[in-house]
């Protein structure tokens, strides 16, 4: 498991918010199945909901993608040249 963080007031203290306000996020994080709370050891995250987690991913690659393509458009480029520009990057990798 991955842990997050284990203490609630840290991380409310690291972010400048209330600790109210972080302990309704982990609530809802745990609701939602995200992370598991352990007291005492601290929150970790969920192997349970992978399925959610990957989708969120994709979602925001989506995202970044778009912007790839405003911008491509910008600079008057065709699909096909980031199609090309994309294969070479993916190979270069």
């Amino acid at each position: 498991m991955l842990e997050i963080v284990s203490s609630i007031r840290q991380l409310a203290k690291d972010l400048q918010v209330s600790v109210i306000t972080t302990k309704r996020v982990y609530e809802e994080l745990e609701k939602e199945k995200l992370i598991d709370s352990v007291v005492g050891k601290g929150s970790f995250v969920s192997g349970a909901n992978q399925d959610f987690i990957r989708e969120r991913r994709m979602k925001q690659l989506e995202e970044k993608m778009l912007e790839v393509i405003r911008e491509s458009r910008e600079l008057g480029m065709s699909s096909q040249d980031v199609i090309h520009h994309l294969t070479l990057l993916v190979e270069e990798e």
